[in-house]
């Protein structure tokens, strides 16, 4: 069996205008909710084995407060470019294309992408992905090169607000 974490970034900050899009780094509330659903994460248990982030700051920043909480270094995330504004299709290419030695993987990525690709893989659909949302799979599937087409179960859908 393999588990999918869709992380989409935390919240990010529209201060400085001059910077590009995929430079937008985190605002405080981002800065606050990665670490605080990170550390929701490991309170259920769940061991990950593999971050796997879009290059953007903003995504980028969100794995590495993850990695930090299950002390995992910043050089462990697995930088991929095309998850920045990623299609579901993209993602779907980028999780087939993962080692089979991992398990369990979290990948950062952004809307609207990141929710398409969450509504695809049960029937339990969301209407948005928040910020720091995160949307949890299990595929029945002993390779991610089949996880497309396996039978997945919905595990659990969490976000900053859900108290």
């Amino acid at each position: 069996m393999k588990q999918l974490l869709v992380i989409r970034h935390a919240k990010s900050s529209w201060d400085v205008t001059a910077l590009s899009d995929v430079d937008r780094q985190l605002n405080e509330r981002g800065h606050n909710n990665a670490p605080m659903m990170a550390k929701r994460l490991l309170d259920k248990q769940i061991t990950i084995n593999a971050f796997v982030s879009s290059t953007a700051v903003r995504a980028l920043t969100t794995a590495i407060y993850f990695a930090a909480t299950y002390q995992y270094s910043k050089n462990s995330i697995l930088q991929i470019d095309e998850l920045y504004n990623a299609t579901a299709e993209t993602i779907f290419k980028v999780v087939t294309s993962l080692p089979n030695t991992i398990e369990t993987a979290a990948v950062f990525a952004h809307n609207p992408g990141i929710t398409d690709f969450a509504n695809m893989l049960t029937t339990t659909q969301i209407d948005n992905m928040p910020t720091c949302g995160i949307f949890a799979v299990k595929a029945q599937c002993k390779d991610w090169a089949d996880f497309r087409k396996a039978k997945k179960d919905f595990w659990f859908f969490d976000y900053p607000k859900n108290l």
